[in-house]
């Protein structure tokens, strides 16, 4: 894809990620206002947005400060007349859900379109959550694409949904239907100009309270009932005829997944591709099923299908015998594939395979045991690296437990440093250190990146400011928010709009904090003995380390014409004493098989100098005073 076929406003057919695709489909819509906080597997949707408004400029884009935020950001801009989307990973829907839930009653005025994306696998989620329950209690349409061409689609219509019942409308995605590339038919781009509406022209009544709740509710349903009634007849949802008296029924990329395995197979089985998920379309499923002895339900983490399927079929009174989670045929656990769904089928038909799945996993297994284990690493260059390796010499010999929070420093669970004792949710490490603070002798530290800080961390911080703990957060200030892409946060000073820089010392100060320490995360030594110090005191200690994410200010560097100059090892000046390999783990440094010595890879390496200061021979040093 190129950025020159997203915003060409003539229909064709384009090469996209279902993301992009769902931002072009945004663009066609004419979405005036979108607002999201970036969480993979949706990020490429902010991104894309983020593009098209610096083309668009009827398009007020934000990257609020969380998804709750987001969520109601866009619910403004719908109940105001305009048309708007966010999108969000399924945990960042449980920020966003107590706005949600209430949206559910309320109902808003233009077409306002939530995407909310699941991470079977917990790919880069804490939780295998399955966001498809949010629309069934939220009492809000879910639809749910399988390839970037439906994602384009349902969107598209999905805002008519919304218009047309008055009701936030949701379009459920996942893992590998977001990150899925293929061709899409755009179509014209079509936009009005942005003129502001009056409130006296527009307004509704957007509030709930005991007996307004109760006829809300009532509402919400009566609309559920007759959207159901369209679903049945919907485009989306679609019956593969076949022989036989089995067949499945199945959404999302599960679905992709079995058409792959009959087609291994060879059977031609009925199938049910359900492209709404709630309401269920209870006539079409009862149809499909009405003359079938058996069906296998196929979907990703938990039986939501197939108790639903289960309620129908015990209504149309048909002795339908399912197959699914419930009776031990899939997993509960984990995202699927075809090998998954090739085993199963083969089972229950008695088929054999053509591709011997498990022979390829297990020899696939075999030969991993030769490769060395390769564990996820910081940047060359982060400054995250420098600033724990500084926590790390500052809390030897002492007894502490350190609270990590969600961001690229989650990589402190891992090998080699292994010195995360809890890690929960965006901003958690806030309010854990407060109850361990009243219940453990140890030094409590809580370690939170600038966008967690705004995102979730401040009502823990001034929670345990008011109440009086005693706990050291450490700030890691990076500029961006930078795990999921350096999209701009509250502290950045760029964004798709004019924004105002937010300081967090400032903020800090204003909420009370006396104890605050900013250092510069490269210095890396003298950090050691301020960290410590520091410590020792008393009440809520702030740290803030400063230090530009390596990828996004290299970026800067490059876009304004500032050379990257890498460091080298000198081989004269080496004594194989290996504490840039030891103790800092920079994916730049490498071992020289022949010589022993260490040596810097000049293409990764950008220069940061902090391995040159953890040299006690002083044999790394910039290329740059080599060309002087």
């Amino acid at each position: 894809m190129s950025f020159q076929d997203l915003i060409d406003p003539k229909p064709k057919k384009v090469f996209l990620l279902a993301n992009e695709a769902i931002a072009r489909a945004a663009l066609e819509s004419d979405v005036k206002v979108a607002a999201f906080y970036p969480g993979s597997p949706t990020s490429e949707i902010l991104d894309t947005m983020y593009l098209l408004s610096g083309k668009y400029d009827d398009i007020k884009m934000e990257v609020s400060i969380n998804e709750k935020v987001a969520l109601e950001t866009v619910a403004g801009a719908s109940m105001g007349g305009f048309r708007s989307l966010t999108s969000m990973k399924s945990v960042g829907l449980n920020v966003a859900s107590d706005t949600f839930y209430t949206l559910g009653y309320t109902g808003v005025n233009a077409g306002c379109v939530l995407v909310v994306a699941d991470d079977p696998h917990a790919h880069s989620s804490q939780s295998e959550q399955d966001g498809r329950y949010f629309a069934q209690t939220g009492h809000v349409p879910m639809l749910e694409p399988s390839t970037p061409e439906e994602a384009y689609q349902m969107i598209k219509y999905a805002f008519n949904l919304s218009e047309k019942f008055k009701i936030l409308a949701l379009v459920r995605t996942s893992t590998r239907v977001n990150h899925q590339y293929a061709p899409v038919n755009i179509g014209e781009v079509k936009r009005r100009p942005f003129i502001k509406n009056k409130w006296n022209d527009v307004k509704g009544k957007y509030f709930t309270l005991s007996d307004t709740a109760r006829r809300l509710k009532s509402e919400a349903i009566e609309k559920l009932i007759k959207i159901e009634e369209d679903f049945n007849s919907l485009q989306f949802n679609k019956i593969i005829d076949g022989e036989g008296k089995v067949g499945v029924i199945t959404s999302g990329v599960s679905f992709l997944y079995t058409l792959d395995a009959l087609d291994n197979l060879n059977l031609k089985i009925p199938v049910l591709k359900l492209g709404t998920t709630y309401p269920i379309p209870k006539k079409l499923v009862s149809t499909f099923i009405k003359n079938l002895d058996k069906i296998i339900v196929i979907e990703e983490l938990l039986p939501y299908l197939e108790q639903h399927i289960k309620i129908i079929a015990k209504d149309s009174d048909c002795g339908l015998e399912i197959f699914g989670k419930e009776t031990g045929h899939l997993p509960y656990v984990g995202e699927y594939n075809v090998s998954i769904v090739i085993d199963v089928l083969s089972k229950i038909f008695e088929k054999n395979i053509k591709i011997n799945y498990k022979e390829i996993l297990k020899r696939s297994e075999e030969l991993k045991k030769v490769i060395p284990k390769r564990f996820p690493v910081f940047c060359a260059g982060c400054p995250h690296r420098s600033t724990l390796w500084s926590l790390q010499q500052a809390v030897k010999g002492t007894n502490f437990v350190l609270n990590n929070d969600i961001g690229c420093y989650s990589m402190l669970q891992l090998e080699p440093y292994n010195l995360t004792d809890m890690m929960l949710c965006m901003g958690a490490s806030q309010g854990i250190s407060s109850g361990m603070q009243h219940v453990l002798n140890d030094k409590i530290i809580s370690l939170v990146g600038d966008s967690t800080f705004f995102h979730a961390a401040l009502p823990g911080l001034i929670n345990a400011i008011h109440n009086q703990h005693d706990y050291t957060v450490f700030i890691l200030d990076n500029s961006v928010t930078a795990m999921t892409g350096q999209q701009p946060n509250p502290g950045s000073d760029f964004g798709p709009n004019k924004v105002v820089e937010i300081d967090i010392e400032s903020v800090v100060r204003g909420i009370g904090v006396q104890n605050i320490l900013s250092i510069n995360a490269y210095d890396l030594k003298n950090n050691v003995e301020l960290i410590k110090q520091f410590l020792d005191k008393e009440g809520v200690k702030v740290i803030i380390s400063h230090g530009p994410c390596a990828l996004y200010n290299d970026r800067k560097k490059r876009a304004s014409g500032v050379p990257i100059i890498p460091n080298k090892v000198s081989s004269e000046a080496c004594k194989t004493i290996y504490a840039c390999v030891r103790d800092f783990y920079c994916p730049a440094i490498e071992l020289n098989m022949d010589t022993r010595q260490t040596e810097i890879q000049l293409d990764v390496c950008n220069g940061c100098m902090s391995c040159a200061k953890l040299c006690p021979v002083t044999a790394i040093k910039s290329v740059g005073s080599e060309l002087k």
